[in-house]
């Protein structure tokens, strides 16, 4: 018996992760695939002539059993990975890839599906005519039309990117892991917090050493840039981090620029001039001019912001004990925190205590029962894959099951960095039945220690409301059609859920409710929350310029790439150079380790945070005509945009939700980047 291809008995039908072995995974590989050809050979040969019913919604359905178990080994191989797992993906890689050509460039199959496109039967829903499109689009973009030796090029070259996107992540989680920092003299704790001192002897505890481990996982590696008053440490974890699979043994240059020339020729095939043109077609932007247009206008005002930002940070730095020329990248982050505190009194370190992890949870999902009327119960009864790990079933106000939730906080060594959220199912209707979601959030908050339990800093309670944002937009679906439901939308709408929910981090009703200090229990301080609201666009020109850079290279990567003799540090300095803000520092590059768009599905995309920030501000104007805890407000998101997936066009559900097409300047404004000032002299407030 294989758990991966048998029904499951746990409540819900959920993974029996208590079963699965790795020995499971490639049988059950191999037996979905064996089973998805079979299904489409069904389809491909059926004697009745094609039809919507016959042909496309049979296609929808088809590979069930292989998506099922994809979902459950690829979302655990970024989550509890090791040297099995990767070499699994490995192997069954290229089996997949082949599965993939199997089905896009089978020409008796393409051939009913075209003939169904090109005489649509009549009476199709909004969804059934999008579907119906979206999946002759898809035939046609993944080869279909291609002939001869350019159909086995365009086959071969997929197989090839999808190892080297493997590769790429893989170098990427083992550069991340190779590296640590580990200190033996308390005079080299000088500045860092106690929550951080107490996690690097957690870090040295679990790996047998004295002293203090501090590693390159992000609830190290920020606050220690943060907050460490040794200078040079700074400096040798800021190298490290940024020059992360630059070099030997885990480098990254030559794979990326194979990535990129691999999808440069796929997309010339496809009849392109560049992938992002191809990446584009079928995104809200449309195309890569609309996208370069977008990153230029947003820059434009942004960048002079951004360098008085700096200007003045420096001046205060000189005046307040640096001795260095200028600025230099491991610098800024402490010096920023120095100079915030000062124009705003605003210690980070202070707000900590407020935000145990346990009341977090609370609050986040207690602004989902007040904002949507759901109710989270803990199930202790359903399998895990990790003791970590915590699950919810989660109700309708009416007492209906709508979901469960998984909720995975916590780094270790077999966890890529950052934070995200995914399915092991996503919901859709199959016949009469809703499939309900499997939903799970995977984060890397500090874990709890001896002397104290996991605290967030804001940031992080922003991160959790973000995934959080995402998980709704998977939970609360309400689609037929695999392919339109939950987060399956445009790549630059895909966010909007998620950035909205970020906004309540800086309201003052919210925060009021559960920010208590986890040693007395006394709420947070009202001037406490007054600071983080006062200070919430503090450097937002260089914060908005950062995420600008990310979106430039992107685009500029695969809009042509590197000339032929340019290195990948050459080529950043070019693309961005005019948009600098701080040195370029030899010998560190943004690529190598770029996960989002060289193995994270962000390729051509990355711009759409951006576009999305712009839905949100224009979006969390109505919350904020309506009330921040309007149910009004959030029938209407949850009616038009979290339910709807993309089963309608996705400006035409904006526009549903909100009366109108979204306002541009609505972000700018938000920020503080057109109609505010900057901190100024901190001596003034």
């Amino acid at each position: 018996m294989n758990p991966l291809l048998e029904k499951s008995d746990a409540p819900f039908g959920a993974p029996r992760f208590d079963l699965i072995e790795k020995e499971h995974y490639i049988p059950a590989f191999e037996e979905a695939i064996r089973r998805g050809k079979a299904e489409i050979d069904a389809i491909a040969s059926n004697p009745e002539p094609p039809t919507f019913g016959n042909t496309v919604v049979a296609l929808e359905y088809a590979g069930r059993d292989l998506q099922n178990v994809e979902n459950i080994f690829f979302n655990l191989l970024e989550a509890e990975s090791d040297d099995r797992m990767q070499a699994i993906a490995e192997e069954i890689s290229p089996k997949l890839t082949e599965f993939s050509m199997y089905v896009s460039l089978n020409e008796p199959l393409f051939n009913r599906v075209r003939q169904v496109h090109d005489n649509p039967p009549e009476g199709l829903g909004t969804g059934e005519k999008k579907l119906l499109d979206d999946c002759y689009r898809g035939f046609v973009r993944s080869g279909a039309s291609l002939q001869g030796e350019a159909r086995r090029e365009y086959a071969s070259l997929c197989e090839e990117l999808s190892l080297l996107e493997l590769q790429f992540g893989n170098n990427v989680l083992k550069a991340t892991n190779a590296f640590v920092l580990h200190l033996t003299d308390e005079n080299d704790l000088a500045g860092l917090p106690a929550y951080l001192v107490s996690a690097g002897r957690q870090n040295a505890l679990e790996r047998n050493m004295d002293g203090w481990v501090f590693t390159l996982n992000a609830p190290d590696y920020m606050p220690f840039l943060k907050y460490s008053e040794r200078r040079d440490l700074r400096e040798r974890m800021y190298m490290e981090y940024n020059s992360r699979c630059l070099f030997s043994p885990n480098d990254n240059t030559s794979v990326l620029k194979r990535i990129v020339d691999i999808r440069a020729r796929i997309a010339a095939l496809l009849g392109y001039s560049t992938y992002a043109d191809y990446a584009l077609e079928n995104r809200m932007a449309g195309s890569r001019e609309n996208v370069e247009h977008f990153l230029e206008s947003l820059m434009a005002p942004s960048l002079p912001k951004a360098l008085r930002e700096m200007d003045e940070m420096e001046r205060f730095a000189s005046g307040h004990g640096f001795e260095g020329d200028r600025i230099m990248p491991w610098d800024f982050s402490f010096w920023s925190e120095k100079y915030r505190l000062a124009c705003y009194d605003f210690d980070e370190q202070k707000l900590k205590p407020y935000f145990r992890l346990e009341n977090c949870i609370d609050a986040v999902l207690g602004l989902a029962e007040r904002l949507y009327g759901l109710s989270f119960i803990r199930r202790d009864d359903i399998p895990v894959y990790h003791p970590d790990v915590i699950v919810y079933e989660v109700r309708d106000e009416n007492g209906e099951h709508l979901a469960l939730f998984y909720a995975d906080f916590f780094p270790r060594e077999g966890k890529r960095g950052g934070a995200w959220m995914t399915a092991f199912r996503e919901q859709y209707m199959e016949g009469d039945t809703d499939c309900r979601p499997f939903i799970s959030i995977v984060t890397n908050f500090s874990k709890p220690s001896a002397e104290s339990p996991s605290l967030l800093t804001h940031r992080e309670l922003e991160t959790f409301l973000h995934e959080f944002g995402h998980s709704l937009h998977g939970m609360l679906s309400r689609g037929r059609y695999p392919s339109q439901c939950g987060t399956s939308v445009a790549r630059d709408f895909v966010e909007l859920p998620s950035q909205i929910m970020e906004n309540w981090a800086y309201e003052k009703e919210f925060l009021s409710t559960f920010a208590r200090h986890y040693l007395t229990g006394e709420a947070m301080p009202q001037e406490y929350i007054d600071k983080i609201v006062r200070a919430k666009n503090f450097q937002s020109g260089y914060q908005q310029v950062r995420q600008l850079h990310f979106g430039i290279l992107d685009m500029a990567w695969h809009t042509g790439g590197a000339e032929r003799d340019e290195s990948v540090e050459q080529f950043e300095m070019r693309v961005l150079g005019p948009y600098a803000t701080l040195p370029h520092i030899a010998g560190t590059a943004i690529s190598p380790s770029f996960g989002h768009i060289f193995s994270g599905g962000y390729s051509a995309g990355y711009y759409s945070y951006k576009w999305a920030e712009v839905l949100e501000a224009d979006a969390f104007s109505l919350f904020e005509e309506k009330g921040v805890f309007s149910r009004e407000a959030a029938g209407a998101f949850r009616k038009n945009i979290l339910e709807r997936g993309s089963s309608e066009d996705e400006a035409i559900l904006y526009r549903k939700f909100r009366g109108r097409d979204p306002r541009p300047e609505a972000l700018l404004v938000k920020l503080g980047i057109i109609g505010s000032a900057s901190c100024g002299d901190p001596q003034k407030g």
